[in-house]
């Protein structure tokens, strides 16, 4: 994706002084924006330039790069999704914030492809010292009422669907997506980054999830038919979290990287895979973090590494500034002794 391998800050919604000095003060080279739960942007449908425009700007006044956006409110594009009626109308919209977005310098827009969101069984497990972490188990969901079902799907969650969506008709909607929004992201010179299923288990809610395999992940590959535009926010958790754990983060990058589709990682882990699993911190997970990061070098990755979900250390923000912290200044670390053994 041009340049070399580096580190941003990420996965906040509001673009606040505290957070571009607190991503100075870290020593990264920029910011990334997650905006599924709220966007602070104006707009109930899509974005507008302006709007987008005053995020790079205010950005490069801090001497840092906006490298992304990652999501698109669910309501911008859950119709779509899910082939109901408005879809059209809410793809126009996808269409126009692209656009847009190409016209204002952002390069990257992250996308997923799950109706009803991500899903944790606990969000205050207990993690390394007692650290709260995210956890997930298929049987407390297969018991569960559908009011806590949405409980686990967070309050981001879209409402349950009445009647089941099948991966057919999933893998129609996104290849119908693919075939609206690729052309356009190309005549803007945007990105489309997509998100592995969160968790990667066969259907949650009623809606079938057809990310949640290496071998889905190239399907997705062959619908976009060659288009520059299509990537992946590769998050190796998710990859970790699939059955066979790190042999998927293996063979995601090994894959994908020499071909130059992956436009930035979420660099976390987890311990354990579907269908019981348990985020963690960076190297006490499934995957040797050095290896992976090594691997990505060796891939040809030149795109950014962020911190995504982290542990929420005792005394911390709810946001994560400690974990967040010890993610950023852990994968610096790694960068730098893979500086040194190639000097």
């Amino acid at each position: 994706m041009g340049g070399e391998m580096r580190i941003a800050l990420g996965q906040f919604n509001e673009l606040t002084d505290e957070k571009l000095v607190f991503a100075k003060q870290l020593g990264v080279s920029g910011v990334q924006m997650n905006l599924l739960g709220h966007s602070p942007l104006p707009g109930d449908q899509q974005w507008e330039y302006e709007d987008l425009l005053a995020l790079r700007l205010k950005t490069e006044e801090y001497g840092l790069t906006f490298e992304a956006i990652e999501n698109v409110p669910l309501h911008f594009y859950d119709k779509a999704m899910l082939g109901l009626p408005g879809g059209d109308e809410q793809i126009a919209h996808y269409c126009a914030t692209i656009r847009n977005m190409g016209r204002a310098g952002i390069p990257i827009l992250g996308y997923h492809f799950m109706p009803n969101s991500v899903w944790r069984t606990s969000r205050t497990a207990p993690g390394r010292g007692g650290a709260h972490v995210t956890a997930f188990d298929m049987a407390l969901v297969a018991q569960a009422t559908p009011a806590e079902q949405r409980v686990f799907a967070g309050v981001r969650g879209a409402a349950l669907v009445e009647q089941e969506v099948t991966a057919a008709r999933m893998w129609e909607n996104y290849a119908s997506f693919m075939r609206a929004v690729l052309p356009v992201a190309e005549e803007a010179g945007v990105t489309l980054a997509l998100h592995p299923d969160d968790p990667p288990v066969e259907s949650l809610g009623g809606v079938a999830r057809i990310f949640k395999s290496v071998d889905d992940f190239k399907h997705g590959y062959e619908i976009a038919n060659g288009s520059p535009a299509w990537a992946l926010d590769l998050c190796l958790g998710c990859c970790s979290e699939m059955p066979g754990g790190a042999a998927n983060v293996r063979e995601m990058i090994e894959y994908f990287g020499p071909k130059g589709r992956i436009a930035y990682v979420h660099f976390r882990d987890v311990q354990g895979t579907v269908p019981q699993f348990a985020e963690c911190f960076i190297g006490e997970g499934n995957f040797n973090a050095a290896e992976t990061m090594l691997l990505l070098k060796k891939s040809g990755f030149t795109g950014f590494l962020l911190d995504d979900h982290v542990p929420n250390m005792d005394g911390d923000t709810p946001w994560g500034h400690r974990g967040r912290a010890h993610a950023i200044g852990y994968m610096q670390g790694l960068l730098d002794a893979i500086a040194a053994f190639e000097k």
